[in-house]
């Protein structure tokens, strides 16, 4: 049998060192299914249960792996489900290529069955690189270019392979003629580092500041030893952007944990109070949680240079790769001996720990969400991979899981989109199947996606060596975090019809997919639950019942939050009793620590 152009981009990928892509079959893609068949499974291709879970899997892939992650789809319909996953990748700055079909060449033009314009469609999300083969001689400079740009650059790229191309004989290179290129495969990323001069007008800054503020994001994983050396010679706390909670374990006093309206209040101290601001590979964008504008003297570091300035005006820019540049930086720092400003968030940092844990052990109807979590840290292993969905659950995910080092853990940074939370649990297992993930899920976006997701989970998990995947589902019957913005930033009150969250029994559900279900309705079975969880020789759905009006303080409430939240309640809030019993004990609970402090 004559090979075809299909045959030759599954031996391109493998070339490139692809080895599993994530996907749905569709005839627009028969003749790329084909060629997998018959690859002998040296390319694997999960079958995902929808197209968009096949792209946030490949997300995840890439995330957990540090390799490129790959996503097929059929043409038309296919293609369009691809594009959220892929804008997850985009805005982490997650490597993913995405291969999609169109329709025959012959057929294009003519406003055929499922026939879009792919290119228009993908031209944002994959503006580095979207091409369409229109012949097989393309084929191997569309594939080596598509990987190394999305290697490169970060990013998503897109190839679009019409159906009758798919079937088209090989070429593996064009004729050697006018206009023909011959490409080739292999890519490693540079050292970069910014200039000496930079870095000793950086070091000046640094020394000079009294009280230094650190913010941490992705670009600082792997990292760890050198921020953590860092902020010991500049006696200064570390405050943590979400996509970066993995990069300093929260046992150390100076770390000061997540930031932003999902942040922590020695977080907001620590930036509201500094006179010196470094921030390390991080993109967060709320500038209202960073320090003002002429508050401090500011230093980052960054790989994307166009991400430099972006947030802050910083007085030095340093594009770099954060541990070659903090490598280059340390020697030139001084170890400060006033450590007053240290010991200072050092004791706010307890001090909040233990407001923390006052908080979540609040009683609540039938459990307090804050308390799943907070009895969730200490039961983790060293080796778990953590996952969490867009929602309130991102709120106790950042404020009451405490990270240890070793671990692994991600979410939706940029997009902050639901339903990633459990494709991203099971494209870690694909990626570390001897390690033990956990994934953090609100009922909305079970509902979504995750509860399709579990059929995969049930159908792979056989071939784990370590079969513990977690999913715990906190089940409020509300879209929780919306509502609380409703209530805050909009002023409105709960507009049950868009909220409310029909009643499903997640554990029932896992136990029919052939998993372990634990439904949890008492606060007495949390730890017992996440025990047998953890001791499990099969993935486990914990279906726990939590309080929907339990509120996710921010750590500074300002003026227009508290109208809001007022507002809402004048307005005859159908929660209302519930939100005012809850933020009052949430509030009293700060206050009473402190003074018994």
């Amino acid at each position: 049998m004559k090979k075809t152009a299909s045959d030759f981009l599954i031996q391109c990928l493998y070339d490139w060192g692809i080895r599993r892509i994530y996907g749905y079959p569709g005839d627009g893609i028969n003749g790329i299914m084909g060629a997998l068949g018959r690859a002998d499974d040296q390319v694997r291709f999960i079958q995902s249960r929808h197209e968009e879970l096949a792209a946030f899997e490949a997300c995840a892939h890439a995330k957990f792996s540090g390799e490129l992650g790959v996503c097929l789809a059929t043409s038309g319909p296919g293609a369009i489900h691809l594009l959220n996953g892929l804008y997850d990748a985009k805005k982490d700055y997650t490597p993913v290529l995405a291969i999609v079909g169109q329709q025959a060449t012959i057929a294009m033009g003519t406003d055929y069955q499922q026939e879009v314009d792919l290119i228009s469609l993908f031209k944002d999300v994959a503006h580095h690189y979207v091409q369409m083969a229109s012949t097989p001689a393309q084929i191997r400079q569309l594939v080596d270019r598509a990987v190394r740009i999305a290697l490169a650059e970060r990013t998503v790229t897109c190839l679009i392979i019409p159906h009758d191309v798919q079937e088209m004989d090989m070429v593996t290179a064009p004729p050697r003629k006018h206009g023909a290129n011959f490409t080739g495969v292999g890519y490693r990323r540079p050292r970069v580092v910014p200039a000496e001069e930079d870095l000793d007008r950086a070091a000046a800054i640094l020394n000079e500041g009294k009280k230094v503020a650190i913010l941490v994001g992705a670009g600082a994983l792997g990292a760890t030893d050198l921020v953590m050396e860092t902020a010991e010679t500049l006696g200064g706390g570390v405050a943590k952007a979400l996509l970066g909670k993995m990069v300093l374990p929260d046992d150390l006093p100076y770390v000061t944990g997540s930031i932003g309206l999902l942040g922590t209040r020695p977080s907001w101290d620590l930036m509201m109070n500094c006179d010196t601001f470094f921030m390390i590979g991080s993109s967060f964008p709320y500038s209202e949680f960073l320090p003002k504008e002429g508050q401090a003297k500011g230093v980052q570091i960054d790989i994307q240079a166009r991400m430099l300035s972006t947030r802050f005006p910083m007085d030095v820019n340093l594009h770099g790769e954060t541990s070659l540049t903090l490598k280059e930086l340390l020697p030139r720092l001084k170890k400060k001996d006033d450590r007053a400003w240290r010991e200072t968030i050092a004791s706010d940092v307890e001090e909040w720990w233990t407001v923390m844990e006052a908080r979540a052990r609040l009683a609540a109807k039938p459990i307090n969400p804050q308390r799943l979590f907070w009895e969730l840290s200490p039961l983790l292993p060293e080796n778990s991979i953590l996952t969490c969905d867009s929602g309130s659950a991102a709120n106790w995910y950042a404020r009451d899981i405490k990270v240890k080092r070793g671990m692994m853990g991600s979410l939706s940074g940029g997009l902050a989109t639901m339903g990633c939370g459990v494709p991203y649990a099971l494209a870690a297992k694909f990626c570390h199947p001897d390690r033990p993930v956990i994934a953090m899920v609100g009922d909305g976006a079970m509902q979504m996606l995750g509860n399709l997701c579990l059929v995969n989970i049930a159908r792979f998990y056989g071939e784990w060596p370590d079969p513990r995947l977690i999913v715990l589902v906190l089940n409020n019957r509300d879209l929780n975090q919306v509502t609380w913005e409703q209530r805050i930033l909009a002023g409105d009150p709960k507009f049950a019809a868009s909220q409310d969250v029909p009643a499903f029994n997640y554990a029932e559900y896992g136990k029919l997919l052939g998993l372990e279900g634990i439904e949890v309705t008492r606060p007495e079975e949390i730890r017992p639950a996440y025990e047998r969880a953890l001791q499990a020789s099969r993935p486990v759905v914990i279906d726990a019942h939590c309080d929907p009006d339990v509120p996710p303080l921010p750590p500074h409430i300002n003026f227009e939050q508290a109208k809001g939240y007022m507002s809402a309640l004048f307005q005859g809030d159908p929660n209302e009793m519930g939100i005012i019993h809850q933020s009052a004990k949430q509030m009293m609970a700060e206050y009473l620590m402190r003074w018994k402090g």
